[in-house]
């Protein structure tokens, strides 16, 4: 039973990382959280696999420094905000259904709340 544990956090691994992957090129997916657990699922899953992971240009570029600050720099905050909102401004400006709206301008104003308050900002080194 152990083994399949450990199957199944690899796979739940590898789902994460290639949703992060992708979120890393399209910026309505999130990709540090998808990371973060795609880094949780490898600790548990295989020491191998995890030593594998932390290699990667993509955790480095994407996870390293947040994992070892717990934060991320002002400018980076920026950046994120500013191309989200873009994405999200322009399918709030293209759709028709109020829902659709509302749901928009909520998710716009949870993820500027938890970058600003929930988020530690960082000094640029």
């Amino acid at each position: 039973m152990r083994g399949a544990k450990k199957i199944l956090y690899i796979t739940l691994g590898i789902f994460f990382l290639v949703l992060g992957s992708i979120g890393a090129l399209i910026p309505v997916l999130p990709t540090t959280p998808l990371l973060l657990l795609a880094s949780l699922c490898f600790v548990k899953g295989s020491e191998r696999v995890d030593r594998w992971f932390k290699d990667t240009k993509l955790y480095k570029r994407h996870l390293e420094r947040y994992i070892e600050a717990r934060g991320i720099t002002m400018k980076k905050k920026i950046i994120i905000l500013l191309v989200s909102d873009t994405i999200i401004v322009i399918s709030l400006i293209s759709s028709k259904s109020i829902h659709v709206k509302i749901f928009l301008v909520l998710l716009m104003m949870i993820k500027c709340y938890y970058f600003i308050f929930r988020i530690n900002t960082i000094k640029e080194e």
